[in-house]
């Protein structure tokens, strides 16, 4: 069998969909706010155009105006419509093999089922043809911030979302690994348990445990006593360590809340670029300088960037969460 491999993140990239919030009635009062801190991390990873194009994906043509106005000339904006910006789960996911670069589309039911939307099941196949991706039809449900990887070979997910009841009832671990293997190329997976407390994706790993080398594992440490992910964050890191992955620590924001409720804020929700990391930031999280320091240490090559998410965390996750790249 052939092999086409996702590539790991840290690796050229030709450009980055980012999906810009669209639909008023979603977003409400965090609408506009929400825009802004998406159109930073445009301007981020676009680093002065020292960095990948970035591709504004905006639903509908009212959006996409609003999109332009504030990006400016050097980022590209296009209309896709979907259901929200969530294009780690719902755009389609780059292979690279023998063919060259080709796209996988994998099914999708919002999250287990819980946020249904018009066109975030078609949102995939669009924005592959539109950069004319050869497209291959996976038929499971998946979606990408489910899954991290060093480029090698190696994932890592949670038991939480992939072995989750509510995405792929019929199938087993084994059949989950060989459907990896077979659509995205990874042949070995480490598996963690429970993802981040109160997140609706059921465990995605985007927001737990992060590839930052080959075999090499970011993972939170607790911030203090009252941290909600400190059982989670060591299971999380005995499991890797003994798995044979180096694992390094991550400083985490600690208990976030917003109206009384605990949020699954994460550090670990960065995206990395051709010339530039952005990491999100919280209001009332602690560590963000040191986290930075840490992600700086980790990739001196690029300029690391610390952008607030506040409003596009009320939606339900952060920067990794509404990107995709497309690699060179």
């Amino acid at each position: 069998m052939t092999i086409s491999r996702q590539p790991a993140e840290w690796a050229p990239h030709r450009a980055l969909w980012i999906g810009f919030p669209s639909h008023a009635d979603l977003w409400l009062d965090d609408l506009e706010a929400a825009r802004a801190e998406v159109t930073a991390f445009a301007r981020a990873v676009d680093d002065g155009g020292r960095g990948e194009q970035v591709i504004l994906v905006a639903a509908d043509a009212d959006a996409a105006e609003a999109a332009r106005a504030l990006a400016g000339p050097r980022v590209e904006t296009v209309v896709v419509p979907f259901g929200d910006i969530w294009l780690r789960d719902t755009g389609p996911i780059i292979v690279s093999g023998v063919e060259g670069l080709t796209a996988r589309d994998f099914l999708f039911n919002g999250w287990g089922g819980k946020y249904l939307l018009d066109h975030d099941d078609a949102v995939g196949a669009r924005l592959a043809a539109m950069q004319s991706f050869s497209l291959r039809a996976c038929p499971w449900i998946f979606e990408g911030g489910a899954i991290d990887v060093d480029g090698t070979g190696l994932g890592v997910t949670t038991e939480q979302c992939l072995l989750n009841p509510n995405r792929n009832p019929d199938m087993s671990r084994g059949e989950v690994e060989r459907r990896l293997l077979e659509d995205l190329g990874i042949a070995r997976i480490l598996w963690l348990g429970e993802g981040l407390a109160n997140d609706h994706t059921d465990g995605h790993v985007d927001n737990l445990a992060r590839f930052v080398g080959e075999n090499r594992l970011l993972i939170p440490a607790a911030a203090g006593d009252d941290d909600p992910n400190a059982d989670i964050y060591a299971n999380a890191a005995r499991r890797a360590a003994a798995f044979g992955v180096e694992v390094v620590p991550m400083p985490s924001p600690g208990l976030v809340k917003r109206d009384g409720e605990i949020i699954p804020a994460s550090y670990m929700n960065f995206f990395i670029g051709n010339t530039a990391v952005v990491m999100p930031t919280y209001e009332g999280g602690a560590n963000e300088e040191a986290a930075i320091e840490t992600l700086a240490e980790l990739f001196p090559d690029r300029t690391v960037a610390g952008i607030p998410a506040d409003a596009i965390l009320t939606g339900g996750g952060s920067f990794h969460c509404i990107s995709q790249q497309i690699p060179a």
